[in-house]
C-alpha cells in the first residue's frame, strides 16, 4: 500500500464530519412527534373549551324552556339542540345550532337526561314547577377532532391516531340561580263581566275569583325578600308588585280593595295619563278623589315568612287584593264595573310607576302583566280624550291597547305578558276599531312583547275555544301565572354529580 493510500484509510477512519446525520435523522422524529403533539394537543384544548361553553349554553336553555307551559321531553331537546354546537339537524332554520362551528366537527348530541332531584342543596325549585315534572337537566356533547400534524410520523412507519375524542358535560338546576330584581306591574280587568261565572273545574267560580288565584300562584312563586331573609327580617326588597286595574277608581277608595271587609270602590269615568318617555323617572301616584289605576304601591311584604313559596301574608294589601285573606266579607279585588272596557290609560299609568321604581331600584328589571277579555270599547271618558286614532281617543280603542304594548317593549325595554281571558275573535267586541278591524284575540296577542308572552286559557268554558295560545296552549289559570313566575327566575350550573 502506498504512502498516499495509507494518509487516505487514515483519514478516512478518524474523519468525524457527518456522523450527527444519523443522529438528526432519529432526532427527527422525535421532533416531528413533539411538535405534531403540541399543535394537535393545542388544538383539541381549544376544542374543548369551544365544546364546553357550547354544553353550558345548551344546558342552560333546556332549563329554561322546562319552566315554559306545555314543555314536553321533546320540546326541552329542541331547545337544547337550537344552543348546541350541532353543524346539522340542530331544529333551526338553518339547520344549525346557535354555538356550531367549523372548529368543532362531527358532534354527537344524546338526548338530554331530565331528572327529579329533591335531596341536594343546588336545587331550591320542587319538580312540580316544571310540566316535565323535573328539575335538573344534564347535556352531554361528544366531537371528533381530527389529528393533522401528527400523522406526519406515519412516514417513519409509527401507528398514530388519526381522530381525538373530546366529551362535555353540563348540569342545571333550573330556577336556583340568582335572579335579578323585578319591578312587576299586574294589570287586572275588574269590569263588569269579570263577575261572570267561569264554570271550568279548575275553578269554578267568578272570572274575577279564577284570576284572583292565578294571582295568588303567582305571588307565592317571586322572591319578595333577597337570599338569607327569614320570617321575621327581609333583607332587602327583591322582586316588588303593583296592582294595577281598570277601570279607574277614586284614589281614596283603593283602600276598599285592600282592607277587610272589602268593598265595591267608586268608579270615574277613564282618565289618560300620559305616555311617559324613555327617560322619565318619576311617578306621583294620585291621591284624593282623582282617579287613578293604581291599587297598591310596589310591595315586598305580600309574603307570609319572605321568602319563596312561603305562603302569603293575609293582612297586607297585596294580600287582601289577591284575595288571600279569606275572611269574613274580605273576598279581596272587587269588579264593580259600569264604565266599559277601554285598557290603554291603565298601561301608561302602570310604565310610569314601574319607570320610576326601576329607576329607584339600579339593575332591576320591569314586567308588566295584564290579564283581560280584551275588546276594548268604552263609552264613559273623562277629559283629554280625542277622536283621531291615538291615544288617548275614543276610537280604535283595541288598536290603542296594542301600541300601549309595543311601546312598553321596544321604547321602555320591559316585558309585557298578556292573559287572553274570554277573549273573543270576533271584530264586533272591538267596535270602535274599524280602520282596520281587529279582535280582541288580535289585540292581547299584539299586546304582548312576542307571542311566547301570550298566553289564554283554551279551555272551552274559559274562552268560548275562540282565542288560543299557540306557544302556551292548555293552561288554567294558576298553570299561566305559574308558568309567567318561572320566566322571573334563573337557572344555574350545578355540579354533575347531582
Amino acid at each position: 500500500m502506498s504512502k498516499a493510500e495509507r494518509s487516505f484509510l487514515k483519514r478516512a477512519v478518524t474523519d468525524q464530519r457527518g456522523q450527527v446525520l444519523p443522529w438528526m435523522a432519529l432526532l427527527m422524529v422525535l421532533f416531528l412527534g413533539m411538535g405534531g403533539l403540541t399543535i394537535d394537543l393545542g388544538h383539541a384544548f381549544v376544542v374543548y373549551r369551544e365544546l364546553q361553553s357550547s354544553t353550558d349554553a345548551a344546558t342552560l336553555a333546556g332549563a329554561y324552556a322546562m319552566t315554559l307551559s306545555g314543555a314536553t321531553s321533546t320540546s326541552v331537546d329542541n331547545e337544547v339542540k337550537a344552543y348546541s354546537s350541532l353543524l346539522t339537524g340542530a331544529g333551526t332554520t338553518s339547520g344549525y345550532g346557535a354555538n356550531a362551528n367549523f372548529n368543532l366537527q362531527s358532534v354527537s348530541l344524546p338526548t338530554p337526561t331530565l331528572s327529579c332531584v329533591t335531596n341536594s342543596i343546588y336545587v331550591s325549585v320542587p319538580c312540580t314547577a316544571s310540566p316535565t315534572g323535573d328539575n335538573v337537566i344534564q347535556v352531554t356533547q361528544t366531537a371528533t377532532i381530527p389529528m393533522y400534524f401528527i400523522q406526519a410520523l406515519k412516514v417513519f412507519g409509527n401507528h398514530t391516531p388519526a381522530t381525538l375524542t373530546v366529551s362535555t358535560t353540563s348540569t342545571a338546576a333550573m330556577q336556583s340561580g340568582a335572579n335579578q330584581a323585578l319591578n312587576l306591574a299586574v294589570v287586572l280587568d275588574t269590569t263588569a263581566s269579570m263577575n261572570d261565572q267561569d264554570n271550568d273545574a279548575n275553578c269554578g267560580n267568578t272570572q274575577l275569583y279564577c284570576a284572583l288565584q292565578g294571582m295568588q300562584t303567582l305571588l307565592q312563586s317571586l322572591s319578595p325578600c333577597s337570599t338569607g331573609s327569614t320570617s321575621s327580617n327581609c333583607l332587602s326588597g327583591y322582586d316588588q308588585v303593583s296592582l294595577f286595574t281598570f277601570p279607574n277608581l277614586q284614589a281614596q277608595d283603593a283602600t276598599d280593595d285592600t282592607s277587610c271587609p272589602t268593598s265595591n270602590p267608586s268608579i270615574p269615568a277613564y282618565s289618560a295619563p300620559a305616555i311617559p318617555s324613555a327617560t322619565n323617572k318619576t311617578w306621583t301616584a294620585p291621591t284624593g278623589s282623582s282617579p287613578t289605576y293604581q291599587v297598591t304601591g310596589f310591595e315586598d311584604n305580600y309574603s307570609a315568612n319572605n321568602q319563596q313559596n312561603g305562603g302569603l301574608a293575609t293582612g297586607t294589601a297585596l294580600g287582601i287584593a289577591s284575595g288571600a285573606n279569606t275572611g269574613t266579607n274580605c273576598s279581596g279585588l272587587q269588579a264593580p264595573g259600569g264604565d266599559g272596557t277601554y285598557i290603554a290609560g291603565a298601561m301608561y299609568a302602570a310604565m310610569t310607576a314601574l319607570q320610576a321604581e326601576q329607576s329607584a331600584n339600579p339593575g332591576s328589571k320591569s314586567a308588566m302583566i295584564l290579564l283581560s277579555d280584551g275588546g276594548a270599547n268604552s263609552s264613559k271618558f273623562g277629559s283629554g280624550f280625542g277622536s283621531g286614532s291615538t291615544y288617548p281617543s275614543t276610537k280604535d280603542q283595541c288598536a290603542q291597547t296594542v301600541a300601549a304594548g309595543q311601546y312598553a317593549t321596544q321604547t321602555l325595554g320591559m316585558t309585557v305578558y298578556t292573559v287572553a281571558y274570554g277573549a273573543s275573535n270576533s271584530t264586533s267586541d272591538c267596535g270602535s276599531d274599524s280602520s282596520p278591524t281587529i279582535t280582541p284575540c288580535a289585540e292581547m296577542l299584539g299586546a304582548a312583547s312576542n307571542a311566547s308572552d301570550f298566553f289564554s286559557d283554551a279551555t272551552a268554558a274559559e274562552n268560548k275555544g275562540a282565542c288560543t295560545s299557540a306557544d302556551n296552549p292548555n293552561l288554567n289559570l294558576k298553570g299561566i301565572f305559574q308558568s309567567i313566575a318561572n320566566r322571573f327566575t334563573a337557572a344555574r350550573l350545578v355540579p354533575n354529580t347531582v
